[in-house]
């Protein structure tokens, strides 16, 4: 794709050059007919002037928040062992959108001009070569000549697939790995291809959106701590909850989707010095009852939190303590086919600076 990106560039800025009064070489749809999703399209015509190019693997594939934050201070979850998937093949035109395509990519028809002195050669002729030399150039990346009159006769009975780019990683040098393209595949069958696209696919890219918040604990006392006094931590219940996302493909021949769906697991606190224990031990609190820790209760001061730290050593000195909290959430997903299963978990965390103050005497209740 690249290649041709810069091919077709190369002719374009060179017939602009050559016949800057004929217009722009290329005209052509920005979308491809029908198209739909979070990408950009297929773009014959991108940008002005001189920038100009062919932007072809764009994928159609949308992602809709279906329970979660849809704005605000949202994360992604990390997972030590998850990749998601950069690049898959997808349908992405018919017959008569590929040849509305490439009728984008016809040269100009215009008169002849008679040799000047000012100006012997024909800069609108020249223009016309260099827009069929790029006219060729799409038309071997999609493989015209192999298909007669872009398989019109075939039209409702399948798609051309070709590799497409997750949307989230086009930066990513494994975004290009998926090279093939104009592939007709019937409609019910897939590609031979490694990686077409699935529920599963779309359940693992949709992973890489999923609206986790930030992990702000709720801590008694607030603000500042105290030496050998336990310290209650717990996650707000009504912040802290299920989020889901759903991507979905929809073209003609195949409508399939998978929801993926992250739930609390449990919360991991590390107090950011030795001089600490936490309750647990581990630090590791699981999910009780559909939440994770209890708020402190009047009357509990001599009680152990189900979820908590106590702090050894007063900050004085040293400054404030990084206490850093990770919540872990477990993965799963459905699919439209019936599919479905767990994706590995993910984690994410935040860390908020504890003071810690040395009093001789405290009275919470």
């Amino acid at each position: 794709m690249p290649t041709l990106r810069r091919a077709v560039c190369l002719a374009t800025l060179c017939s602009l050059a050559l016949a800057p009064t004929v217009g722009p070489a290329f005209a052509g749809p920005t979308d491809p007919p029908g198209g739909r999703g979070s990408g950009s399209g297929r773009t014959a015509t991108e940008g002005g002037g001189g920038n100009q190019r062919v932007e072809a693997g764009a994928s159609r594939v949308q992602k809709i928040i279906v329970d979660g934050a849809k704005g605000g201070q949202t994360g992604t979850p990390e997972a030590a062992n998850f990749d998601p998937p950069p690049c898959w093949y997808e349908p992405t035109m018919t017959p008569k959108e590929l040849k509305k395509f490439m009728k984008a990519f016809e040269p100009k028809k215009r008169k002849k001009k008679k040799p000047t002195p000012l100006q012997p050669v024909d800069a609108g002729e020249m223009a016309t070569a260099l827009e069929k030399q790029a006219q060729n150039i799409v038309g071997n990346y999609y493989q015209t000549d192999k298909y007669k009159n872009y398989n019109l006769d075939k039209q409702g009975e399948g798609m051309f697939w070709e590799g497409v780019q997750n949307p989230d990683m086009k930066d990513d040098p494994k975004s290009l790995e998926c090279q093939e393209h104009a592939i007709w595949v019937p409609e019910g069958e897939k590609p031979d291809v490694p990686n077409p696209v699935t529920p599963k696919v779309l359940a693992e890219y949709a992973y890489g959106s999923l609206p986790i918040p930030d992990t702000d604990i709720e801590i008694n006392p607030k603000g500042k701590q105290t030496v050998n006094l336990k310290s209650w931590v717990w996650l707000d219940k009504a912040k802290f909850k299920p989020v889901k996302v759903r991507a979905e493909l929809n073209v003609p021949g195949l409508d399939i989707w998978a929801e993926t769906t992250a739930e609390p697991k449990s919360l991991t606190l590390e107090p950011g010095t030795d001089d600490a224990e936490t309750f647990p031990a581990s630090g590791k609190c699981e999910i009780k009852n559909g939440r994770i820790g209890e708020p402190y209760k009047k009357g509990s001061k001599d009680a152990t939190p189900p979820c908590g730290l106590n702090y050894l050593r007063s900050t004085d000195g040293r400054g404030p303590f990084p206490l850093k909290a990770t919540l872990t959430w477990e993965i799963s997903w459905e699919g439209s086919d019936g599919t479905g299963g767990d994706l590995p978990d993910g984690s994410y965390g935040d860390t908020q600076d504890v003071t810690v103050k040395e009093i001789q005497a405290i009275v919470r209740d």
